[in-house]
């Protein structure tokens, strides 16, 4: 049985309730609904592969498909990822935080089962003001879309809980989502970006950024 917690602009002290206890379950281990730029995401603890499976169970998922790493900063990319191109870079510096997903090549070091992810990691930083902080207070997050797989991305707290609310523990409920398209993910494992999902930013608006640089995308979606 999940826990509403309404967040509003002016509301400081329901604010605080909200990412405490989101915060607090995580860190528990449990699973919490959180808004993001684009569309609600299903969050567990990066590093807690229980937390993780629990996450990937609730959305009816296999662990061929594993969850997306959220950060709160940019210079978290390097603490996850390795070889991180400079095309790459240059796309984090114009569209983090926002709705791009980068694959990249995960750091051999980290200590986390996020499921057959074939060596690679794939991270986003959000552009909402309650999750960063959330994130801030966490450390990385394993975050899919708030929905049953199959099924349409949540796009407010009321259809995250009629699909997940039996698996959270919290909703960090901000109201109506900001944008219905999910993020934009780019496959920048190679020496060319390659664009799996399209999403929030369309190919022109990235190839704006590569191309003063010598490089372009290629779309695949």
């Amino acid at each position: 049985m999940s826990t509403r917690y309404p967040v509003g602009d002016d509301d400081e002290p329901a604010r605080e309730r909200a990412i405490e206890a989101a915060a607090l379950a995580i860190r528990r281990g449990e699973l919490v609904v959180l808004p993001t730029d684009t569309v609600y995401g299903l969050a567990a603890d990066a590093f807690d592969p229980d937390a993780v499976s629990r996450l990937l169970a609730a959305k009816g998922r296999e662990r061929d498909m594993p969850p997306p790493v959220l950060v709160s900063a940019a210079t978290t990319l390097d603490a996850l990822a390795v070889g991180v191109p400079g095309y790459a870079r240059a796309l984090v510096e114009r569209f983090w935080p926002g709705p791009l997903t980068l694959v990249c090549r995960q750091q051999s070091s980290l200590q986390w089962d996020l499921g057959d992810t074939r060596g690679t990691v794939a991270v986003r930083m959000p552009d909402h003001p309650v999750t960063l902080e959330v994130l801030e207070r966490t450390g990385p997050l394993a975050v899919s879309s708030a929905n049953l797989t199959g099924h349409p991305a949540a796009l407010d707290a009321d259809q995250a809980d009629a699909m997940l609310g039996d698996s959270v523990t919290a909703i960090v409920d901000a109201g109506p989502s900001a944008g219905e398209v999910p993020s934009t993910i780019i496959d920048v494992t190679g020496s060319q970006g390659r664009v799996l999902r399209p999403g929030a930013l369309g190919l022109a608006e990235l190839n704006a950024v590569l191309e003063p640089l010598g490089a372009t995308l290629t779309d695949e979606g």
